[in-house]
């Protein structure tokens, strides 16, 4: 329990009355919150958390802790980012000690730095908490690394849609298609079919490997390994569905030997070697 832990400094940094912190919960197990996070959630008076917050990480507040929903999710009712950021502002102000807990990395397509820019604004003080991000912690969990040696010397984290619910018009595909060996989609679901045409149009190959992992980290974690030219069609017949991270690039191909849940549940490795190197990398 953190109340055994020592802190470097000494003391647990105190959530005070009038603060809001901004706090990452991570991408759903709850075993990978941070220990500022749940020091921060014995702390809090009120937890304002979104839709992809696990009750297993919620159980860890004050049993008198008040909480709020404020999830926000594609394609249904949701509240206003506005009313949100201008709701924490007002539990501030009445002096409660308040924790935004937030799926993933709050200032990773989160909208955290918009939530903070609003709290600075009205003189409300703020400390950040990061969260291990879905895009790099829920592809671990599927055994897909988004750098290794051997594959990539670059990743690019991309959004899948805009604020208007869109693929986003300011991304330069073709750019992106040149210049990142690894793409990583966040919130890509309903847009696949576009982002795949456009990234093949610039000259990715129809047989490149993705990985589409949803509801990451938890018991419902699902993975599916297709094609950039079939993913759209799989990923139909799947019914899988949002939440899920989407993964384009070679380093895929590292779930055949990296498959961990897999291997620890019987599985053997499908291919020692999925790069087709012949021998393991010298150290």
């Amino acid at each position: 329990m953190i109340e055994s832990l020592k802190y470097p400094t000494g003391e647990w940094p105190e959530l005070k009355q009038g603060w809001v912190w901004l706090c990452g919960a991570g991408p759903g197990d709850a075993g990978l919150l941070t220990l500022h996070a749940v020091n921060a959630m014995k702390q809090a008076d009120v937890i304002v958390f979104d839709a992809l917050v696990q009750q297993e990480i919620l159980d860890w507040a004050r049993p008198d802790c008040e909480k709020i929903y404020a999830g926000k999710r594609g394609g249904k009712p949701s509240a206003k980012q506005r009313d949100i950021s201008l709701h924490l502002v007002e539990l501030a102000q009445e002096g409660k000690r308040v924790l935004r807990l937030k799926g993933g990395d709050p200032f990773v397509f989160g909208r955290g730095g918009e939530e903070a820019q609003t709290l600075v604004q009205h003189g409300i003080p703020v400390r950040i908490i990061p969260g291990i991000s879905a895009g790099i912690g829920g592809l671990a969990y599927a055994g897909v690394p988004v750098t290794h040696r051997d594959v990539n010397q670059s990743v690019t984290f991309v959004t899948g849609h805009d604020q208007t619910g869109n693929t986003p018009s300011a991304l330069d595909w073709s750019a992106i298609s040149r210049g990142s060996q690894v793409i990583v989609v966040y919130m890509g679901m309903k847009h696949i079919g576009r982002i795949s045409k456009a990234l093949r149009d610039a000259g990715r190959p129809d047989d490149e490997p993705v990985a589409v992992v949803s509801e990451a980290t938890t018991p419902n974690q699902r993975v599916l390994e297709t094609t950039l030219a079939t993913a759209e069609a799989d990923i139909e017949t799947s019914g899988m569905a949002a939440p899920a991270m989407i993964c384009i690039g070679r380093s895929v191909l590292m779930r055949q030997v990296l498959d961990w849940q897999g291997q620890a549940n019987g599985e053997l490795p499908r291919d020692l070697d999925p790069l087709g190197r012949g021998k393991p990398a010298e150290q």
